[in-house]
């Protein structure tokens, strides 16, 4: 794992940026606490490891044999990241769903936060052409690639617990339209520098 500190900035920047997971926390977080946040954060963590398992074979054993296979999906990985840039740049502020009535039960929250990762082409698309750059086909694969993943699931529990709290913490503008716009164009920046550091990265 040369790159794996890369790795970690790109596997920040996507965890961190807007998308339904992030959207799914910080309302459970406005809406039942911090408490409320647990089910779900689990479920996007776990959802998390069940894409990269299913991608991990097929893929892994294609870079493994293939320089041009790597080098195409490399570059598939930093279009993708700077396309998701621009775009979250010139997103609209995300809004938030009215305050519920009462307070979904953790499985429910859990199941939700793991189909929401299983169905998001963001977490997908990172695991199918991003992730597998970082694998060094001359060491053991099986243990890189526990090592990517479970830092990713990490990296999911940890900065979606943060963004609960920062939730909680500045409500009033979160929820304006001048805060959702600040991230997203935070994100959006962030997309578009590591998409170009991917695209000069070498094997």
């Amino acid at each position: 794992m040369k790159l794996y500190a890369l790795f970690l900035l790109v596997a920040t920047a996507t965890v961190l940026s807007p998308g339904p997971g992030v959207v799914m926390t910080l309302t459970n977080a406005l809406r039942y606490g911090m408490r409320g946040t647990l089910g779900g954060i689990l479920g996007v963590a776990v959802g998390a490891l069940a894409v990269a398992a299913i991608s991990a074979t097929s893929v892994g054993v294609l870079l493994a044999a293939s320089a041009l296979a790597f080098t195409v999906l490399k570059f598939l990985g930093a279009a993708y990241l700077i396309y998701l840039g621009l775009r979250l740049w010139r997103a609209p502020a995300f809004q938030f769903a009215e305050p519920s009535a009462h307070e979904a039960s953790f499985g429910r929250r859990f199941f939700e936060g793991l189909s929401l990762q299983l169905t998001n082409p963001k977490a997908i698309f990172f695991f199918l052409s991003v992730f597998p750059q970082f694998i060094d086909p001359d060491a053991h694969y099986a243990l890189q690639f526990a090592a990517l993943v479970l830092t990713y699931s990490t990296l999911v529990v940890v900065i979606h617990c943060l963004y609960a709290l920062f939730a909680q913490k500045a409500k009033t503008w979160l929820t304006s339209e001048r805060g959702g716009r600040t991230v997203n164009r935070a994100a959006g920046a962030t997309f578009v520098f590591f998409g170009a550091a991917l695209a000069t990265a070498k094997r």
